[in-house]
């Protein structure tokens, strides 16, 4: 007959089982960003996030105020051989094109259902506007919803095969998990449309919708039949680009970030009104130096260019995050490539 168990032994027992569900814990803990190859950029990010967490530190920083924001393009998905939401809007002229036979004869619409990228460089700034205005406005806040959540959800990347939102950066989502984690509240400030992102930020990212700000068009209110709806019209309201960041920020968050992350130019002020700021700051800039797993450029590209922003950066002292060698892995779907496993 097996003898009882010992009011001793069963504490014993239970101090072993707590002891072993709290060892992932531990190590999520010992180990925040489990992606990023030890070195510079993981460094001064940790360094960062202990001294304004840490209540007995001078640069200790109220929960409130740890107010964090992201670029999305190029700094939390990929971004080439162009921006994602412009390819959503090329496959929705395509779409809608029967209901505008006008678009046969008329350009930029005639390149993009010609599939004449010559053409529809040639078009330039105003041209991609046109196509933006014709896919993303007259129609309800939840009919665009509703249209980017379809694509989204089936259009596949030309080069990689895979859904966009897989294409996300694990070492990113790492990063905004971490800062969550340890209060600070994350947002999204691009230049993409801001309800094209919060289509995805949510499931993608973690980021809900009244913590995403991007591009707007002015919208109305309309309440016909017993029905109230919003309406996006072609009037763009604010676009949240360079100097347009900054007063997003101002403007919706209303406090001034104290860590901030972009890749590109189109970020440079975003970095720069958050180190004007008293007390410690961090910002980070995403430098896409892959070439065999992502995509290398910077200088001279046309999608995120990565040009005086670098350059002021390196002269004060920002945090440059070198893909190829820092990050052990892209994609979350990726395994760790084996040379840079620690």
């Amino acid at each position: 007959m097996t003898s009882p168990i010992s009011l001793r032994q069963l504490h014993g027992f239970k101090f072993l089982l707590a002891l072993a569900l709290s060892l992932p814990l531990l190590v999520q803990a010992a180990e925040p960003l489990p992606s990023w190859n030890d070195g510079p950029s993981k460094k001064s990010i940790i360094e960062f996030v202990q001294a304004v967490t840490d209540q007995s530190s001078k640069d200790f920083v109220k929960p409130e105020e740890r107010i964090a924001v992201f670029d999305n393009d190029g700094t939390l998905w990929s971004e080439q051989p162009m921006y994602f939401e412009l390819l959503f809007a090329l496959e929705e002229v395509k779409r809608t094109a029967a209901q505008h036979p006008e678009w046969k004869t008329t350009q930029p619409f005639k390149a993009v259902l010609e599939n004449d990228h010559k053409a529809l460089e040639a078009a330039g700034l105003e041209g991609i506007m046109k196509i933006f205005v014709a896919t993303h406005t007259g129609m309800t806040t939840e009919a665009f919803d509703d249209y980017a959540k379809t694509w989204l959800a089936q259009a596949k990347h030309p080069k990689t095969g895979k859904l966009y939102t897989e294409m996300v950066f694990q070492p990113m989502l790492e990063l905004l998990d971490y800062l969550r984690s340890q209060d600070f509240k994350t947002y999204i400030v691009s230049g993409g449309d801001t309800g094209f992102m919060r289509a995805f930020a949510e499931k993608s990212y973690g980021v809900p919708p009244e913590q995403v700000i991007g591009t707007t068009f002015v919208t109305a209110f309309e309440y016909k039949d017993g029905k109230a709806s919003i309406l996006r019209t072609p009037k763009l309201a604010h676009n949240d680009d360079g100097a347009g960041k900054p007063e997003s920020i101002n403007a919706v968050i209303g406090r001034r970030p104290i860590l901030a992350f972009g890749n590109s130019d189109g970020d440079q002020q975003m970095l720069q009104w958050t180190a004007a700021g008293s007390g410690k700051r961090f910002m980070g800039l995403v430098h896409h130096t892959d070439a065999k797993r992502e995509w290398a450029y910077d200088r001279d590209s046309k999608i995120g260019r990565l040009d005086k922003a670098l350059d002021e950066a390196k002269s004060r002292g920002w945090t440059v995050v070198d893909m190829a060698a820092e990050w052990r892995r892209i994609y979350p779907h990726e395994s760790a490539t084996p040379e840079q496993v620690q």
